[in-house]
C-alpha cells in the first residue's frame, strides 16, 4: 500500500495516506488502552525514536536484544498506522505504544483506561529545520518548496500533524489528569544517564546503574545512527529519498541558528509568545 500521494484527513489535520487510512484512525481513536500500557506520545522530529530506544531497553533490563533484531516501529508501533493491529498481536506486555496524535482525538479513549503516558517535546525551532528535511527526503510527504514556505505553514499550523502549539498545549493541558511524564529533548541529550533514572522512577521499573549507563552508550545518537534497526535503513527507497538527506541527521540542540533568517526568529518568536506566553512549563531551551 503505497499511497505516496494521498493525504488523510482526521480531526482537521492532514496526515500522510501512506501511513494512515481512515479505517485506521477510527481504530486508533477508539483503542482499549490497559492500565499496563506505556504511551509515548511526540510531536513529529521531537525525538521520538530516541526515547523508543531508551524505554526498550528499560524494559529489557539493558538487554541489547530487541533493539538489535526488531524494527523501532515493531516494538513500540503507533496505533494511528495502519499496520498497528497487525502488529499488536505481536508485542507483549507492557505494551509500549506510539503516537503523534493530539490529546483531543485520543482523550475519550484515555478516559477508559490510564496507561502511563510519556510526553516528549522539543524547541519547536529544531522541530521546524528536522521537520522541513525530512519531510524533503520522505516522499509520503508534499516536497516542502522552500525553508520559508514550510516556516510560514509550520506557524500556521497546516503542516501535516497540524499544529505544533496545539499539540503541545492539549496534552501538557491535561498533564495533571493523565499519568503523564513530561520531558525535553534538550534535557535528554544534557544528561540522558540521569533521564533514564527519572524515568525508570516514574515507570516504576527500576534499572541498575550500570545498565542506566549501557542505555546511555547505546542511545547515543552515534550508536543509533550505526544501528538499522532505527536509522531509517530498513526502509524502501522507494518511500525515503536517501539522496535528499538521512533519516537520522544531526540529533544537535540549536541547529535552528545554522537555518533561520533574524528575520525568521523574531516572526517565530512572535508566534511563541503569542501561542505559549501564558503558559507556565519551564522548557529549557533557547529562542534566541
Amino acid at each position: 500500500m503505497a499511497r505516496l500521494d494521498v493525504t488523510e484527513v482526521f480531526a482537521n489535520i492532514r496526515l500522510p495516506g501512506h501511513l494512515h487510512t481512515e479505517s485506521s484512525l477510527h481504530f486508533a481513536s477508539h483503542f482499549e488502552f490497559q492500565d499496563t500500557d506505556v504511551l509515548l506520545v511526540t510531536y513529529p522530529k521531537s525525538g521520538t525514536t530516541w526515547m523508543q530506544e531508551i524505554l526498550s531497553l528499560i524494559y529489557s533490563n539493558g538487554n541489547l536484544q530487541p533493539i538489535k533484531t526488531l524494527p523501532n516501529w515493531a516494538r513500540a508501533p503507533w496505533v494511528e498506522h495502519t499496520y498497528f493491529q497487525e502488529q499488536l498481536q505481536h508485542i507483549g506486555c507492557p505494551r509500549l505504544l506510539t503516537t503523534h496524535l493530539p490529546q483531543s482525538v485520543l482523550a475519550p479513549a484515555l478516559k477508559k483506561a490510564k496507561p502511563k503516558v510519556i510526553y516528549v517535546v522539543r524547541n519547536p525551532k529544531d522541530v521546524v529545520v528536522s521537520y522541513y528535511h525530512f519531510q524533503r527526503m520522505a516522499k509520503f510527504f508534499p516536497d516542502p518548496a522552500s525553508f520559508e514556505g514550510f516556516l510560514h505553514d509550520f506557524m500556521a499550523g497546516t503542516v501535516h500533524y497540524g499544529s505544533w502549539f496545539e499539540h503541545v498545549k492539549g496534552w501538557l493541558g491535561c498533564q495533571e489528569e493523565l499519568d503523564l511524564f513530561c520531558i525535553s529533548y534538550e534535557e535528554l541529550h544534557q544528561d540522558l544517564k540521569c533521564c533514564v533514572e527519572r524515568l525508570s522512577a516514574f515507570l516504576d521499573h527500576p534499572v541498575h546503574p550500570d545498565q542506566a549507563e549501557l542505555i546511555r552508550e547505546h542511545c547515543s545518537f552515534a550508536v543509533m545512527k550505526e544501528n538499522v534497526m532505527v536509522n531509517g535503513t530498513l526502509v524502501s527507497p522507494e518511500v525515503l529519498d536517501f539522496q535528499k538527506g538521512q533519516f537520522m541527521r544531526k540529533g544537535t540542540v540549536g541547529d535552528w541558528r545554522n537555518h533561520f533568517s533574524p528575520e525568521q526568529s523574531a516572526r517565530f518568536n512572535e508566534k511563541y509568545q503569542q501561542e505559549m506566553g501564558g503558559h507556565p512549563w519551564p522548557f529549557r531551551w533557547d529562542m534566541d
